[in-house]
């Protein structure tokens, strides 16, 4: 026997047709003799909708009441699921964070789990009862309920996995798996077995949207192994697992690539101590995270021009709060190019492989792509390129890699 808790996103419970394939799959895990927590999200769209009611009812809403009424989704969705499975003679319960009680932090709308009581969840485990959790949600101190942000019911069900001690945690989703690089794009993409901790944070960090970051810390931190598979069929998914587990590091499990990128030039900016600070400090202050950074010295070393990325939807505010530093730090002019994106090659058999960055330019370099910005660390290297090139960078690094065949 095994404890295992499946989680279910939006589209796998997008309907009554669908929350009943669902209660299918958990009555099979019931069957084989597993105990099994199952968490779910709201309906497909209507988190969406509830967030459009609450800006429509008020522009400066309070954060508390807008936690009220987007956790509505999740209720709906478990309160659902509990009755299928009871109606199949599964017994089942449904339960809202507030209820369990999963314990959270106080900031409404992007709360983070600190405590999670399972004493009576275990209870009904031992009983042979499903336990149905609606995810995204937990009570904060003030005894409102408090949402955990978008990707929510991902970080929902690894907490509960590793507070449960899980044998396993299954993310069933849309895709049937975590792919080489996205397989709409490229077509020899292959599905892994297997990927490491680090390396699924990295993508999905980098634009693979198959699980949420912070659900990928979480099980990181705990040695909750994941497994990501699709609602729509019974084929085995993608294990996420310590790299300890993977026997032999291929150079590259992986190519990401996020278009949420623009880039910013600062040019002619003295070259002294403290302009550096002067120009990302404001931007911190101003909440927007900057990414990818270059500085080109002049021939003289007097001046020197910035590059760096930030978020595309923060490249007004990020050029609003750089003109109002012009003057303090005498620059020549700010440059913007929303048409960027980042592609990055990620494998932990990069810290015993030499080649790859060398590889990577190579590739991009035979395909007459050139190459903007350049950022890496343990396991990732990360390019800026125009966008026009993604679908050509993506084809040629897959190839380059010798991702392409198993």
């Amino acid at each position: 026997m095994a404890r295992i808790v499946m989680k279910f996103g939006g589209t796998s419970v997008a309907d009554m047709d669908r929350i009943r394939n669902v209660a299918n799959k958990v009555k099979r895990e019931v069957d084989d003799g597993n105990q099994v927590a199952v968490v779910v999200s709201a309906m497909a769209g209507v988190t969406n909708q509830l967030v459009a009611w609450v800006s429509e009812a008020s522009t400066l809403y309070d954060a508390r009441e807008y936690d009220s009424v987007v956790a509505t989704g999740e209720q709906v969705t478990s309160g659902l699921l509990a009755l299928t499975l009871q109606n199949m003679g599964v017994g089942a319960r449904s339960w809202l964070g507030w209820q369990v009680p999963v314990r959270t932090s106080a900031a409404h709308g992007s709360a983070r789990i600190q405590e999670i009581e399972t004493d009576e969840l275990i209870r009904r485990l031992d009983s042979d009862e499903v336990v149905v959790i609606a995810g995204f949600q937990g009570i904060a101190a003030d005894g409102r309920i408090a949402t955990l942000g978008r990707g929510g019911s991902d970080t929902t069900a690894v907490a509960f996995a590793a507070a449960l001690q899980a044998d396993r945690c299954d993310i069933y989703t849309d895709v049937d798996g975590v792919y080489t690089t996205d397989p709409r794009i490229v077509a020899k993409a292959r599905k892994l077995d297997k990927i490491t901790y680090e390396e699924m944070l990295e993508m999905a960090s980098l634009g693979a949207k198959v699980l949420q970051t912070r659900s990928v810390e979480l099980a990181m931190r705990f040695k909750v192994p994941v497994q990501v598979r699709s609602s729509f069929t019974d084929e085995p998914g993608t294990m996420v697992v310590d790299e300890e587990q993977i026997v032999e590091q291929a150079d590259i499990s992986g190519i990401a690539y996020t278009s949420d990128e623009a880039k910013i030039t600062v040019q002619g900016v003295a070259d002294r101590p403290g302009v550096s600070a002067g120009i990302f400090g404001p931007l911190a202050e101003a909440n927007i995270n900057v990414d990818m950074i270059v500085q080109n010295v002049s021939a003289d070393g007097t001046k020197t021009d910035l590059t760096f990325t930030v978020p595309h939807a923060d490249l007004a505010r990020s050029v609003k709060v750089l003109s109002e530093l012009k003057e303090h730090l005498g620059y020549a002019d700010v440059t913007t190019d929303p048409d960027v994106v980042k592609v990055s090659v990620i494998g932990v058999g990069m810290r015993s492989h030499a080649g790859i960055a060398s590889r990577m330019f190579a590739a991009l370099a035979n395909e007459g792509i050139n190459i903007q910005v350049i950022s890496t660390s343990e396991i990732k290297i990360s390019v800026l390129i125009a966008s026009r090139y993604t679908e050509l960078a993506l084809r040629a690094l897959h190839s380059a890699y010798q991702l392409d065949t198993p």
